[in-house]
This record gives structure tokens, C-alpha cells and sequence, in this order.
């Protein structure tokens, strides 16, 4: 699983280092990850094979000419780079995924399970703040329906 939110720095080549425990994550057949647009957030999604079956599972259970898979083939399959590590463990991200997300610094890389995502430094802060209370709002409502059901349960 890919945890943990990490801070790197871009270099002139739009190399990131990419943390051990996520390139241990993907070990396998492909020494790389799996990269595109997220269609979630204004951010990079980023995985192993098992992230890109997944995706591919899901649009293949669509038929063919649905507009939904045909948009999330332009989107994911069609916006994809495939990346292999170099030796010290970077991936170069390709120029047009930099400037679609302003990645040219500090990025942060956010471990999100079986995947995680590349934002520019900045952008991750207004969002983590933004899920921070989102999850906050949720977990209270989700506290609230639990305990009406407890009440309503035992009448």
C-alpha cells in the first residue's frame, strides 16, 4: 500500500525521486509506475500494474461506444505514461503532465492505498485542508445516523 505524504523536489529534468516504500510497492514484472491525469483532482495519479488492471477492468465493463468509457479511455488510457525507475529510484514525468498540473518545484507525492497522486506543493495544501474538513463533516454525520440507528433499534 502506498502511505504516507511525502515532500521532494523536481530537478531541472522533471526527475522525482519516488520514496522506497512506494517503488517496493510496485516491484514486479515492470520496474516503473503507471501515470496519468487524475480525473478526481488537479493533481497526477500514479500506481502500479494492479492500479492500471483496475482502471482497465472497469472501463472493459463498459460496452463499447458507452460515452462514459469512451471518456474515461481519452482520460485515463489516453493520457497515460508509463515510467520506469533509473537507478536512483526517480521517474521523469513527462513535460505536458508538469505544466497541466504547474509541477515545476516542490511537489508532494500523497500515498492513497493502491495508488497515490502527484500535486504541485501548494495545491495539496488548500486540498488536505479542504478534505481535512470534509472528513471531519463526514465522519460526524456518519456518528449521528449511527447513533439514531441505535436509538431507533432499541425502541
Amino acid at each position: 500500500m502506498f502511505l504516507s505524504t511525502f515532500e521532494k523536489q523536481l530537478d531541472s529534468k522533471r526527475r522525482i525521486v519516488v520514496p522506497q516504500e512506494f517503488r517496493a510497492t510496485v516491484s514486479g514484472p515492470f520496474d516503473g509506475v503507471f501515470c496519468f491525469p487524475s480525473i478526481e483532482a488537479d493533481c497526477l495519479e500514479a500506481g502500479g500494474k494492479a492500479l492500471f488492471d483496475r482502471y482497465l477492468g472497469v472501463i472493459e465493463e463498459m460496452p463499447f461506444g458507452d460515452p462514459l468509457r469512451s471518456a474515461l479511455e481519452t482520460s485515463v488510457l489516453g493520457g497515460m505514461a508509463k515510467l520506469s525507475f533509473d537507478t536512483a529510484g526517480r521517474i521523469t514525468l513527462p513535460d505536458a503532465l508538469c505544466e497541466m498540473f504547474g509541477l515545476s518545484d516542490w511537489v508532494a507525492v500523497v500515498g492513497l492505498g493502491e495508488r497515490f497522486q502527484i500535486w504541485s506543493r501548494e495545491a495539496f495544501q488548500a486540498h488536505r485542508a479542504a478534505q481535512r474538513e470534509l472528513a471531519r463533516e463526514g465522519l460526524s454525520a456518519l456518528r449521528e445516523q449511527q447513533r439514531q440507528a441505535r436509538i431507533g433499534g432499541g425502541a
